[in-house]
C-alpha cells in the first residue's frame, strides 16, 4: 500500500459526504491507497452517513467509531491502523482535488524522507470553487500543517506520535512538526497538491465560539511552550514580551470598546458579517487569546 489518507471527524456530517466522495474519486490506483477515518464521538448522524457511503469506496476504507477523545488521539489511532508507506493527513472540512494523492506520491518518489505540504485554498462553499491554482495569497509558512500534509509512516517510529496531552484546540500538529524539524526532516511544498478548505464567513452567532476557541488555543499554546521552550514556539504563539505588552495595552485602551461598538452594528445575526464586522470579531478573539495567555501565566 502506497499511501493512507488519515482524517478524524467530529459532527461534520453536513460536509463529510463531499469530503469522502472527493477522496473516493482520486486519479490514483485504488488498490494502492486507502482511507482511515476516525469518527471521534459524533452525534449528528455521521455514523449513518459513513455507512451509506461505505459501498461507494473504490479503495480500502477503514472506519473507527470511538468516544470523543480529540484530534491528537484520533490521528494516533489512524496512524496505528495505517497500512500505507506514507500517511496523508487532511481535516474533515477539506475537499481534495482528484490529483491530491498522486501529487503527494510523486514528490515522495523524489524525496522519500521528506514532509510534503500541499496547497490549501480557503472557500466559503464547496459548490462554488475557484480554479485549483495556488497563489501567494494562500501562502502558509507552517512546517507541518494537517490540513494537507504527508510524511513517511516510519518517521513516527523516530519522533513519536501526536502528543495526546493536547486535548483542546490548537498546536498539536505544530508540536510534532517541531520534533520533525529537530530530527532534520525537510518540509517541501507541492503547489499542485491542492485542497479546498471550507471557511464560510462568520455570522454574529459565531463570535462567541471564536472567542472560546481563541481562549482554548491560548491554553494549549502555554502547554506547547512548556513542552518546547524554543524561540520558534515563543514567536509562533505570541509568548514574547513585545506581544504581551502590546496586547495588554490594547485591552486597556479605547480599542476594545471600539470593537464591541462595531459588532453592535449587526442587525441580522444570521447574516454573514461585513468586512469591518469580521475584522472586529477576529480582533476580539485575538485579544481574548492574549488575555488568556496572560491570565494563567505564572508571574
Amino acid at each position: 500500500m502506497d499511501l493512507t489518507v488519515a482524517l478524524s471527524t467530529y459532527n461534520r456530517a453536513h460536509l463529510l459526504g463531499r469530503v469522502l466522495e472527493a477522496l473516493f474519486a482520486q486519479d490514483y490506483d485504488p488498490q494502492r491507497y486507502e482511507i482511515v477515518l476516525i469518527n471521534d464521538g459524533s452525534s449528528d448522524g455521521t455514523h449513518d452517513l459513513i455507512e451509506r457511503l461505505r459501498p461507494q469506496a473504490p479503495c480500502r476504507f477503514d472506519v473507527v467509531h470511538q468516544e470523543n477523545a480529540g484530534l491528537a488521539k484520533g490521528r494516533n489511532v489512524a496512524v496505528g491502523r495505517a497500512a500505507g508507506e506514507f500517511i496523508l493527513f487532511i481535516d474533515d472540512d477539506i475537499l481534495a482535488t482528484p490529483v491530491l494523492v498522486g501529487e503527494h506520491m510523486a514528490m515522495h518518489g523524489e524525496h522519500p524522507r521528506a514532509i510534503v505540504r500541499g496547497a490549501v485554498l480557503n472557500v466559503e462553499s464547496f459548490d462554488e470553487l475557484p480554479p485549483p491554482i495556488w497563489s501567494i495569497k494562500n501562502y502558509s509558512g507552517n512546517y507541518f500543517w494537517t490540513s494537507n500534509v504527508s510524511l513517511p509512516r516510519a518517521l513516527f517510529d523516530e519522533v513519536g506520535l501526536f502528543n495526546e496531552s493536547f486535548s483542546e484546540y490548537g498546536w498539536e500538529d505544530l508540536e510534532i512538526g517541531l520534533r520533525l524539524r529537530h530530527a532534520g526532516v525537510p518540509s517541501l511544498f507541492n503547489p499542485r497538491a491542492v485542497v479546498y478548505h471550507y471557511k464560510p464567513r462568520p455570522t454574529a452567532h459565531n463570535v462567541a465560539g471564536m472567542v472560546r476557541q481563541a481562549r482554548a488555543q491560548a491554553r494549549t499554546a502555554r502547554q506547547f511552550r512548556a513542552l518546547n521552550p524554543h524561540w520558534r514556539v515563543k514567536l509562533a504563539t505570541g509568548q514574547t514580551t513585545p506581544h504581551v505588552l502590546l496586547h495588554r495595552a490594547l485591552r486597556s485602551a479605547r480599542y476594545m470598546r471600539t470593537l464591541l461598538t462595531v459588532l453592535g452594528t449587526v442587525r441580522d445575526e444570521s447574516a454573514p458579517l461585513s468586512p469591518l464586522q469580521l475584522a472586529a470579531a477576529r480582533a476580539l478573539a485575538r485579544e481574548a487569546y492574549f488575555e488568556e495567555l496572560e491570565h494563567a501565566t505564572p508571574r
